[in-house]
């Protein structure tokens, strides 16, 4: 599925922020391992609870959080919070594809979050909260239009509004501070909550 070139490579996976050698605290492995495929990136809102709605999923292998989407260089999470970055907080899975598919992500992806809301989700107002699906191969970027379409149509017949999802090529991941790392492990009384439409793929 990944074809980016030297993918692995710091020019795309940029670690500024954390030691790439970091422990995933559920996953028990660095972060930054399996970056070379079965690679997405999800923006729904607040990465904190994006991050815990796929630790329990099957065939997922690693998650973490950072910005993506924009084209400010070395992001961190006040200049991030300014909204001049251009940059979404976004959730990098890597996942087995002989557990679960891509479209299995997707499904998870429309339905635990508004997809219509614009530059927000819910309570958090912002660029940074927007919905976003960012692709590492251009067969995974048809999988995610075709399937933002199928949604749509289950939205238009509950009177929902138009999904405002930007879909696109993954441009350059920057992984967040340590501390928002697993934030929902670490702290297990924080609060990051998903709200979908209600609307089941």
């Amino acid at each position: 599925m990944l074809d980016i070139k030297n993918s692995t490579n710091e020019n795309y996976f940029i670690t500024h922020l954390i030691n790439k050698n970091l422990n995933h605290k559920l996953f028990d492995k660095p972060i930054c391992a399996n970056l070379d495929k079965n690679l997405i990136i999800f923006g729904m809102g607040c990465f904190w609870g994006v991050e815990k709605l796929f630790w329990g999923i099957d065939g997922v292998k690693m998650t973490a959080v950072g910005y993506s989407g924009g084209k400010t260089e070395l992001p961190d999470y006040q200049k991030v919070c300014t909204g001049l970055t251009g940059h979404n907080e976004v959730v990098l899975i890597n996942f087995d594809n002989n557990h679960i598919s891509l479209s299995k992500l997707l499904k998870l992806f429309w339905e635990c979050h508004d997809p219509t809301q614009g530059m927000r989700q819910g309570n958090d107002i912002g660029t940074q909260y927007r919905s976003g699906i960012y692709t590492f191969s251009e067969e995974d970027l048809v999988t995610a239009n075709k399937s933002k379409s199928l949604y749509q149509e289950k939205l238009n017949k509950s009177r929902f509004g138009i999904i405002t999802t930007e879909i696109k090529r993954a441009s350059k991941f920057y992984f967040a501070e340590e501390y928002h790392q697993q934030y929902l492990i670490k702290n297990p009384n924080g609060y990051c909550a998903l709200k979908g439409t209600g609307i089941e793929m």
